[in-house]
């Protein structure tokens, strides 16, 4: 519970950030529940088990971090009096499975398809998006974002593969500065005296050491009697250097990326045939490139038939504030994009970076599975009507676990409310007598602190990230309370003979 609470604050539009200083005194600022867990350093068992279903929420849908852990708080907190009631573990465990299946059921009825108008589906991605972005970092400019975000997850065509969306933070500007760029862009220069643009690129991507200024011929020393032997060294080495880079011209490539460093000899010899090469690539850089242009990362050239080469339509070098890039147009992968974050510190750029990768896995989810709800807590309290109605109609202690469960739900609203400042328990009761009424698309209305109706308001979310919560916070609590003892075991002995 006290894991759950350490992230309570960080929910809803309103919610606070958090500044986590690490041993060795980095400092991350954030309001992502995943990166907060991630950082703790948790002794408890159990409350282990939270971090890991934050995290599992983070791979698979990417937003709800923070919601999965405050209802597995939720729910062990209005078991705890149950339990001190004398009432079996197990009994509420079969209580909350009924409970779940209701609010299943509940959150399947309410969902609504959105795939149906192209027109309509992206107004509707834009929605999920502002709705995601809303409790962000971003949230200043979430119009702006949320847009670079829909385009960029429609240029994949429903591929879903976000390796093509590339984030490149730059600081400098101000955040409404950020924009998506087609194509490529690598954080790279360009080598001394090489063409600077060059368009129908044959593009080889190759990890190979490119250095003749170091003697080593196989790892040897050699001692010699002259300097002239020592020159006769250096040709040799020079020679080979120049046999290994007319092997790559052999490939017939007029660009040449290398994830190692070019020395000045082969840059030289490059330059002299106008092919354009670029040193150092970074790894995830090079990885990424050869995804999008097509060719494969080659270490040796002896046969330049195998060697598969990357294509694009034009590479050229822009400037982004005070640096130089370059741009990879028209790529094979025709989905490739760069969103340029801009902003004033690194850690804005970091938090800014969490809040896209958020957004982008949501409508990657979307995209794929393209229900929708309402957010600002109206599925939730919706859900707790829903299991509520069944806890009337069960005999028995269960009913009271499933009164629980429904609790739970609407702890949800309650703790949106109050990161806002509100007055929780006048708008959840507001909000329930709302829903009785048949109002089912009310939720909480941030902006003013009163209950408003979601549709109008275009507050939506996507049914499988907030169905994947409701799943995991009932499995994780569900594992946590049917633990009756914490075990340490002893440490292995060891033979010290």
């Amino acid at each position: 519970m006290a894991v759950s609470d350490i992230v309570k604050s960080t929910l809803g539009p309103r919610g606070m950030d958090k500044i986590l200083q690490s041993q060795s005194g980095d400092i991350t600022v954030t309001n992502d529940g995943a990166t907060i867990l991630k950082k703790l350093t948790l002794d408890n068992p159990a409350a282990k088990i939270l971090v890991d279903i934050s995290k599992t929420q983070d791979d698979e849908v990417g937003d709800g971090t923070t919601t999965v852990c405050i209802l597995a708080g939720a729910l062990l907190a209005e078991a705890d009096p149950l339990l001190s009631q004398r009432i079996h573990s197990q009994i509420i465990v079969e209580g909350w499975r009924l409970a779940l299946s209701a609010a299943r059921k509940a959150l399947e009825g309410a969902a609504f398809d959105i795939s149906a108008d192209q027109k309509m589906f992206r107004e509707y991605l834009l929605k999920v998006a502002k709705t995601t972005l809303s409790s962000k970092i971003v949230h200043v400019a979430h119009d702006h974002f949320a847009e670079i975000c829909v385009d960029a997850v429609l240029r994949l065509k429903g591929s879903g593969n976000l390796e093509n969306i590339q984030i490149l933070k730059k600081a400098g500007g101000s955040m409404r500065d950020s924009f998506l760029a087609p194509g490529f862009i690598l954080d790279k220069k360009i080598g001394v005296g090489q063409p600077k643009r060059v368009e129908n690129a044959k593009i080889l991507i190759a990890n190979t050491p490119m250095d003749t200024d170091k003697i080593k011929i196989y790892g040897a020393k050699v001692k010699v009697d002259s300097l002239s032997k020592v020159a006769e060294i250096e040709q040799a080495e020079a020679a080979k250097m120049v046999a290994k880079c007319d092997k790559i011209m052999a490939c017939g490539c007029n660009v040449f990326i290398n994830r190692q460093l070019i020395y000045n000899k082969p840059e030289q010899y490059f330059a002299d045939r106008g092919v354009m090469a670029i040193e150092h690539a970074d790894f995830d850089g090079i990885e990424r490139l050869s995804a999008v242009l097509g060719g494969e990362i080659a270490s040796t050239f002896d046969h330049p038939e195998l060697i598969k080469l990357g294509e694009c339509e034009l590479i050229e070098e822009i400037m982004i504030g005070e640096d130089k890039l370059i741009q990879f147009n028209g790529c094979r992968a025709g989905e490739a994009c760069t969103i340029v974050l801009r902003g004033a510190s690194s850690h804005i750029l970091d938090e800014a970076e969490r809040s896209l990768h958020d957004a982008l896995c949501v409508l990657k989810t979307i995209v794929q599975d393209p229900r929708a709800i309402y957010g600002g807590g109206c599925s939730e309290v919706l859900m707790a009507e829903a299991v509520d109605a069944v806890a009337k109609q069960t005999p028995g202690k269960k009913s009271l676990a499933i009164e629980a469960f429904a609790k739970a739900l609407r702890s949800l609203p309650k703790t949106i409310a109050e990161n806002g400042g509100y007055d929780s328990t006048e708008l959840v009761t507001q909000l329930r007598a709302a829903h009785n009424k048949g109002h089912s698309s009310h939720g909480l209305d941030m902006e003013r602190g009163t209950i408003g109706d979601m549709k109008e308001l275009g507050i939506t979310e996507s049914f499988r990230v907030k169905c994947q919560s409701l799943v995991s916070a009932a499995e994780a609590a569900e594992m946590i309370i049917r633990v009756d003892e914490v075990i340490t075991c002893a440490p292995r002995q060891r033979n010290m003979e």
